[in-house]
């Protein structure tokens, strides 16, 4: 069985206030076209569908979008609801979507049934774990109170009860996984959500996770847990990282392999760093951009001039040069005593520059106290 991994869409996302829902469209038209150049037999969205749990408009149109592009395709859709979604909204049509071969969980069920596909080796057997909190396990199957990964080992055992043994299974769940990388797009979880351990997946023979944006395999023994990561970069700080999905390929004996597939975006998220004057004799770009700026001294409306001549979409800038760089942010710099003021001066100077005070910026301060000296005599 030939299946598509894929999470985290996030549709209805911003990137410093740019609206990305072109971007979203225009990448799953892309993942549609990966679609029909290859024979699927499934397709996995492991939450985070959209990027809020009140989405906007555009976003649930290109979301009903693309629900009828797949069902017209015939190839079975298996997914979740992630921490970003409501789960309640998402929870409507389900019913009806599964007639069609959608299929969605977005909340903890008792005696939770799995998805069964077939291929030609027989069955396999899918999990749909959407997010939860602790406490919804607690509530649903009156247990004591328990941790995250303790309520998702109970919940996973739950899943598992309707599995034939020596089948083959797939789980399909939003979390996240114990020494997973992170990234600054991610909404960070409270406490000890952020510790599930990823053998408790050790049944599946391969588990599709949502939550990290970074494609990276947690696991891989006899069973592989692994983050497709998001289908676009969501800030910066995931400008080296290549987005796309996940192609899996399960035997008929549960071997189960994959590989990532990059997907091209419209506009490319690049960090990109020189002085102003060099930046903008660029080559034009329409990527998103950020720039380090290695200027000594500030430039007025430097994201502007980039804006106007080579960088139409740059959304921030930063000076690199003028941050203060202090290993200990409680230290402050010292006055010395029995010191003139423009050597005082200096000394904040270099602090804050880390440049000696020299030339004509010494001899403008040096003009300006003695004015100031003479105008209070």
């Amino acid at each position: 069985m030939r299946i598509i991994h894929t999470a985290d869409w996030h549709l209805g996302k911003t990137l410093k206030n740019q609206s990305l829902i072109d971007d979203q469209k225009y990448i799953l038209d892309e993942f549609l076209k990966l679609l029909d150049a290859s024979k699927i037999d499934a397709v996995i969205i492991a939450g985070d569908i959209y990027d809020r749990a009140i989405p906007p408009v555009d976003a649930i149109n290109l979301l009903d979008e693309i629900i009828s592009k797949l069902i017209e395709r015939k190839i079975p859709v298996l997914s979740i609801s992630g921490n970003h979604d409501s789960a309640e909204r998402l929870h409507f049509g389900r019913k009806l979507f599964a007639q069609s071969n959608f299929f969605i969980n977005t909340k903890p069920v008792k005696n939770p049934a799995p998805i069964v596909l077939s291929d030609k080796f027989g069955e396999v057997y899918f999990s749909l774990i959407p997010f939860f909190e602790a406490a919804e396990i607690k509530n649903v199957f009156a247990q004591n109170e328990l941790d995250i990964n303790a309520a998702n080992k109970f919940y996973i055992a739950e899943c598992r009860k309707k599995i034939p043994a020596g089948k083959r299974s797939v789980a399909v769940a939003h979390l996240f996984a114990a020494g997973g990388l992170t990234s600054e797009s991610e909404r960070k979880f409270v406490g000890a959500v952020e510790n599930v351990d990823a053998a408790n997946f050790a049944d599946y023979n391969y588990t599709a996770l949502g939550h990290l944006h970074k494609p990276q395999t947690m696991k891989k023994n006899n069973y592989i847990v692994r983050y497709s990561g998001s289908l676009l970069k969501y800030s910066f700080d995931e400008a080296r990282y290549n987005k796309g999905v996940t192609l899996i390929n399960l035997d008929g004996a549960g071997k189960t392999s994959f590989e990532h597939i990059d997907l091209k975006p419209r506009r490319d998220v690049r960090i990109i760093e020189g002085t102003v004057d060099e930046l903008k004799n660029s080559a034009r770009s329409l990527d998103y951009i950020h720039a380090n700026l290695t200027d000594k001294n500030h430039v007025l409306y430097a994201m502007e001039k980039l804006r106007d001549s080579a960088f139409p979409n740059i959304l921030s800038v930063q000076f690199i040069n003028l941050e203060r760089k202090i290993e200990n942010p409680a230290r402050a710099m010292e006055m010395r005593e029995n010191v003139s003021i423009i050597e005082n001066f200096a000394d904040f100077f270099e602090f804050e520059t880390g440049e000696k005070l020299t030339g004509e910026y010494r001899q403008a301060m040096e003009k300006f106290l003695s004015k100031l000296e003479s105008e209070q005599l």
